[in-house]
């Protein structure tokens, strides 16, 4: 009689548990809902079960919300389906000109074609040395010992444009803000390295840049804060800017305290360094720097090619853009989406093919409202059922296994987390004691006080489903 009554029991005990889940989440949120942070905050949050789909709580699951970077898994995941998991970019090096007794009589030539890691330090192939020592052995490879003609950097791939509409002024001149162009270099970041007295409030000098050139560009308002206050310091430049003004904080008593910047123009200083080059392998070189973003046909037409550089796989680019959320990589995939597509390499052609996959895979197009691909932009609005429903799509896809890999390990939850002003997000999978797996988002917009202190509660209610 014990053993039937057992097997009587057993059918009821997973819904009992799901119940047991959606009271306590139940009660969670509305307690997080009488919190002081967030009286006046937007919650939204929906939880599935991981295999089935089926809703396990949802709260505010249809209302748009700035998502910040956990928009990335959308473009992540939509990149593996229209890129493929092995794309890799090419730049090329070319010249447009006879190669006649060791000189070069015409332009040296690059064609960069949007990939985002060259120059980047992430990977040993990428990194400047190496690509530049690559260069010059293309140079050396085609006899050139001299340069007569100009050193060009062909750069209309992505357009003019390379910061998303959305972006704004206090972003765009961080590491973080910067843009995608037709050739970037070294992530388009450059750095600054600033020195403090010992005194509050007392000004800042500028001790060196890295490159070095930027130096000149900096007008420094920085000023010093109390030991242990941080970086503080933001960087005011758009794309193609003489002038970079620097304001905010760092703490008293620092030597070189480094805080970096997204390149006005790094086409420009990616042409820099080859030129630089030349000089230190003896290749006479006496021309000048162009960048051309107006390349035509007949331009084209009359490049040899020499060589490319290539980038590594786009499963590999994709671990870096969701664990260490690099805004440029998603801006990349977006526009080179569009080529791939045969439109124009900007962000809003990219965006409108992104939601168009997504809406023939039964994600309505208004719940994903997007105008970039990393999340940086306030006005970008999605919902969280929109998010698990990419997660949901992404587990049943042959590339799952690399998707799930490049998701952070936060709070012990693979999960994508984001965060700009007023906006926590965190979306991903989560496998409870018992065996239970769960897809989740959950987003909070125009919270109040620390960020850091949202983040814990959030957590809290995330650690419901462990």
């Amino acid at each position: 009689m014990k053993i039937l009554l057992l097997f009587i029991c057993l059918p009821f005990a997973g819904p009992a548990f799901s119940q047991s889940v959606s009271k306590k989440l139940s009660d969670a949120i509305e307690s997080l809902q009488k919190d002081s942070q967030f009286l006046h905050a937007g919650i939204s949050i929906f939880v599935t079960d991981a295999h089935t789909g089926e809703a396990v709580f949802q709260k505010n699951a249809e209302t748009g919300m700035a998502p910040a970077s956990c928009q990335k898994i959308i473009t992540s995941a939509a990149a593996f389906e229209l890129l493929g998991k092995n794309f890799n970019y090419k730049t090329y090096m070319a010249v447009n000109g006879e190669i006649k007794n060791n000189i070069l009589r015409g332009d040296l030539v690059f064609m960069g074609a949007g990939d985002p890691t060259l120059g980047s330090w992430r990977w040993k192939q990428t990194m400047q040395e190496v690509i530049l020592k690559k260069i010059n052995t293309v140079i050396k490879k085609n006899n050139i010992t001299a340069i007569d003609g100009d050193l060009v950097v062909y750069n209309p791939y992505f357009g003019y444009n390379p910061v998303p509409d959305g972006w704004i002024w206090q972003d765009i001149g961080n590491y973080y803000g910067a843009g995608a162009w037709g050739l970037n270099w070294n992530e388009n970041q450059y750095d600054v390295k600033l020195k403090s007295t010992q005194l509050i409030n007392d000004s800042t000098e500028i001790v060196a840049t890295v490159p070095s050139n930027f130096k000149n560009s900096i007008i420094n308002f920085v000023t010093s804060a109390k030991k242990g206050s941080g970086d503080n310091v933001y960087l005011y430049a758009a794309p193609y800017s003489n002038n970079i003004f620097a304001r905010g904080t760092i703490p008293v008593g620092e030597n070189e305290f480094k805080v970096s910047g997204s390149m006005p123009n790094p086409s420009l200083a990616f042409a820099k360094n080859v030129a630089a080059q030349f000089d230190d392998n003896a290749i006479k070189y006496s021309g000048n720097i162009v960048t051309d973003f107006t390349m035509d046909g007949n331009k084209t037409a009359q490049l040899k090619i020499l060589d490319s550089l290539v980038s590594p796989g786009f499963d590999s680019m994709n671990y870096w853009f969701l664990k260490k959320s690099i805004n440029l990589y998603g801006e990349a995939f977006v526009k080179t989406i569009a080529i791939k597509n045969n439109s124009a390499g900007a962000t809003d052609s990219g965006i409108a093919i992104i939601r168009n996959f997504w809406s023939t895979k039964g994600i309505d197009k208004s719940s994903i409202k997007i105008i970039d691909g990393s999340g940086l932009s306030p006005a970008n609005r999605v919902t969280t059922k929109a998010l698990v429903a990419v997660l949901l799509y992404a587990q049943k896809q042959p590339w799952f296994s690399s998707f799930y890999f490049d998701l952070p390990l936060i709070n012990n939850i693979k999960m994508k987390d984001g965060y700009i002003n007023g906006v926590r997000s965190y979306s991903g999978y989560i496998k409870s004691s018992n065996g239970k797996e769960y897809c989740f988002s959950f987003i909070v917009n125009n919270f109040d006080g620390n960020p850091g202190t949202v983040k814990d509660k959030m957590w809290k209610l995330l650690d419901l489903l462990k």
